[in-house]
């Protein structure tokens, strides 16, 4: 039988302590290794860009708050840009400017009215990624939107000016511009049918007038020509066809999504909506 003295004891504890450090160290350097690696793969993945929601006509940013909740939710930081309404080509510099301001990738969404402003606004901005049009215009090279709301039947304001519009004269205005304010029963039916009636009738008490020039100004060259853009077709709008909005979809080679709601779908869908901006973000 043998006997372990303590001078025997001694170097089998130290190695075992050995032993135990060893396998410390080699889970220290592994975690690292694995921690590393978890960075290395954050970085080399893009940040989200920001979402840059741009209102139309007889609008205001409000019309997007479900749109906000939505992506907020989703992680995204959102900014609602208050479109001045005072002319096509001073609404678009005016969103230029405010764009140049944000740090990292852009995808820029318009809606109505608004699409028309992304259009000439992204041209040449290095850090908008991607366009979505919302029920909106995405005019070529000198067209109108005047031109655009009668290239196709059915849109509720394309007729008598004097049935649709309440025209208000402004100071400053030029060449007898006035103001156009859409009247209330033509609002609820043409850009907010399909909505619940007193919402309806608020948005129409609501309404942000935008200039008769606004919308005989011709626009200038296309961001869509150079960025890959989404197309969120409402099916029931009543303000802009349906087949206008797939014409002006296609022709800007636009990702198109179907959805069944009226003008004013980031209202009525704001969830369908959110999803499609996160499709062009991604």
């Amino acid at each position: 039988m043998s006997v372990m003295t303590a001078a025997t004891r001694k170097p089998a504890r130290t190695a075992r302590r050995l032993a135990a450090l060893t396998v410390g160290v080699v889970a220290l350097l592994v975690a690292l290794q694995l921690s590393l690696a978890g960075n290395a793969r954050s970085a080399g993945r893009a940040p989200k860009p920001t979402i840059v929601l741009v209102h139309g006509a007889w609008s205001d940013s409000s019309a997007w708050d479900g749109v906000i909740r939505d992506l907020t939710a989703r992680g995204y930081t959102v900014d609602a840009f208050p479109t001045p309404l005072l002319g096509l080509m001073s609404d678009a510099e005016t969103l230029a400017d405010y764009i140049k301001t944000i740090p990292g990738p852009v995808v820029l969404v318009g809606h109505s009215y608004g699409g028309a402003v992304i259009t000439n606004a992204a041209t040449g901005l290095a850090n908008v990624k991607s366009l979505v049009y919302v029920d909106a215009f995405a005019p070529a090279q000198s067209e109108t939107l005047l031109q655009l709301s009668a290239a196709q039947p059915g849109s509720g304001l394309a007729g008598d000016p004097s049935t649709v519009f309440n025209a208000v004269p402004y100071a400053g205005a030029q060449n007898g511009d006035v103001e156009l304010y859409v009247k209330p029963p033509v609002f609820e039916s043409a850009l907010a049918n399909d909505l619940p009636a007193s919402e309806a009738r608020l948005l129409a008490t609501t309404q942000r007038p935008i200039p008769f020039s606004a919308l005989a100004t011709p626009s200038g060259p296309p961001a869509w020509a150079q960025l890959p853009s989404w197309y969120v077709v409402g099916t029931d709008d009543h303000a802009i066809p349906p087949a206008e909005q797939v014409a002006m979809a296609e022709r800007a080679g636009s990702h198109i999504v179907r959805v069944r709601a009226p003008h004013l779908s980031m209202i009525s869908n704001p969830e369908a909506v959110a999803s499609v901006i996160e499709s062009a973000a991604g």
